[in-house]
């Protein structure tokens, strides 16, 4: 039989287990949504330049929320820029067309930006002065990450403990 502690402690853990996993999936869909808003708003104010106008201040815009400078990041600029240019056309007049084109610069986005060590959600997480702070509590930014917050997260929540002397 199996004793109620280690009952109870398998459980938890389980529980705990279900649980970073729905964070993590919150985080990076919520972040995903929140990046996708505000193109769609940053590009709408910029739309009265014109398309080539409003994609180069929506990425400038873009690169210096997250604090990068665009010769640093050439290959992942080049596709803001394309990314930028769908949102334009999907404002301009949004379609299944247009909304297929931004999910394809999305994409193309992904594919020259994301790593082992990073995607765009977590830039978006880490690196925009936007971030929601939930975000830092679940993934926070690595050290040295983000120079205009230093007050966030440095671990996620669940490995937040009790005192060491409460564990006997």
């Amino acid at each position: 039989m199996t004793h109620m502690l280690a009952d109870f402690s398998g459980k938890a853990d389980r529980a705990i287990e279900a649980m970073k996993e729905a964070a993590m999936l919150a985080r990076r869909e919520h972040a995903a949504a929140e990046l996708t808003r505000h193109m769609l708003l940053t590009t709408r104010k910029f739309a009265h330049l014109g398309r080539e106008g409003a994609i180069e201040a929506v990425v400038a815009d873009w690169l210096g929320a997250w604090h990068l400078k665009r010769d640093e990041w050439p290959e992942i600029a080049a596709e803001m820029e394309a990314l930028t240019g769908a949102f334009y056309d999907y404002c301009l007049e949004p379609s299944d067309a247009a909304d297929r084109a931004v999910r394809d610069a999305w994409q193309g986005l992904k594919k020259v930006h994301d790593t082992d060590a990073r995607t765009l959600e977590d830039q978006m997480a880490w690196r925009s002065m936007c971030a929601h702070g939930w975000w830092g509590d679940v993934s926070p930014p690595p050290p040295g990450y983000r120079d205009h917050d230093a007050g966030r997260a440095i671990m996620p929540f669940w490995a937040k403990s009790c005192p060491p002397q409460c564990l006997g």
